[in-house]
């Protein structure tokens, strides 16, 4: 089965659009659904994955955008605006590593003294997403291939294989380390509303779990560990009164952080129970404030809530069918 992606569009509000995407990499029996959210100034974007077992690939549509003044401005000393269109440029043109480095730039240049704006955050996010979702698809191809080779004895391909698996996993290592640097030293502590603050701790959270699904004994203890801590601090400041406001159950930052979590569980943990109680307590407290929700969050937030009820569904025939086989 080759990889594959779906575009899937639907309506909403005048001015704005939705895209979703869903990544099947291959060809497992049991698959989690997870998401990742993001919105540029124009466009509400949300990505969904088919886990086998990883989550939220994303692959953003393009944006648009509109050009500053850029004549007389030397590359060693563009600004916010400039690094902004820069991004959207190499977004439009597929070139991702570029784009990454654009909003690196300007999150180094403007962090932690002032907060990114919702546009910049996104952008860096789309970035990052890309760069690590094409090395996780690689990687998933990559170990199949490596268990077929094995399977058939093939030791001689199997050790090419497992070389170049390594391969992947240190661009992985690489790209993940990068981004968690400056969600630490820049973007976290810049962070002053409740919203940018739950964006980010579940940001460094997906890339510590991103870590997580390709290393092995200790160092994936460690990952899990780092993942956790994270989700949890973005999970206590949803909770907390001054947050409530901000992040209602039906946010769909605080959903995407709910499912995301749960497929932790799932997929890192092996806690079956656990996810299955994150996710429908998530699903049960959005939907009692459901008729509360404006026309602008009301497609993202009951998109996150399908996925919520698939996950529970799937993995709750799962252990059914555990129980039956033991």
């Amino acid at each position: 089965t080759r990889n594959r992606i779906l575009g899937i569009h639907a309506p909403l509000p005048p001015k704005l659009r939705f895209r979703l995407l869903v990544e099947d990499a291959l060809p497992f029996a049991n698959q989690s659904f997870a998401l990742s959210l993001h919105k540029s100034s124009n466009q509400p974007i949300l990505l969904v994955t088919l886990n086998p077992p990883v989550t939220d690939f994303f692959a953003p549509t393009l944006t648009s955008f509109s050009s500053p003044s850029m004549a007389s401005a030397p590359a060693a000393a563009l600004t916010r605006d400039q690094y902004v269109y820069l991004a959207k440029l190499a977004e439009q043109a597929e070139r991702y590593e570029e784009m990454v480095s654009f909003m690196e730039k300007l999150v180094t240049s403007a962090t932690p003294a002032s907060e990114l704006s919702v546009e910049e955050r996104n952008l860096l996010s789309v970035a990052y997403k890309n760069v690590i979702g094409s090395l996780r698809a690689a990687w998933r191809i990559v170990s199949s291939i490596e268990q077929k080779e094995e399977g058939r004895r093939n030791d001689e391909h199997a050790v090419l294989v497992k070389d170049y698996r390594s391969k992947i996993e240190t661009e992985l290592s690489a790209v993940c380390a990068g981004i968690l640097a400056i969600l630490d030293s820049n973007l976290v502590p810049s962070a002053v509303g409740s919203e940018s603050k739950v964006f980010y701790l579940k940001m460094k959270g997906d890339y510590h779990r991103y870590m997580a699904e390709f290393k092995v004994g200790d160092e994936r203890k460690s990952a899990a560990e780092d993942t956790m801590l994270a989700y949890k601090a973005a999970q206590w400041l949803c909770l907390k009164d001054i947050a409530l406001a901000d992040l209602a159950p039906t946010h769909p930052i605080r959903l995407g952080l709910a499912l995301n979590f749960s497929v932790f569980y799932y997929e890192i943990l092996n806690s079956s129970e656990k996810a299955c109680t994150m996710a429908k307590q998530a699903f049960e407290e959005a939907i009692a404030e459901l008729d509360t929700l404006g026309e602008e969050s009301y497609k993202d937030s009951t998109l996150i809530m399908q996925l919520l009820r698939d996950n529970l569904t799937l993995w709750t025939s799962d252990m059914q069918e555990q129980i039956d086989e033991a």
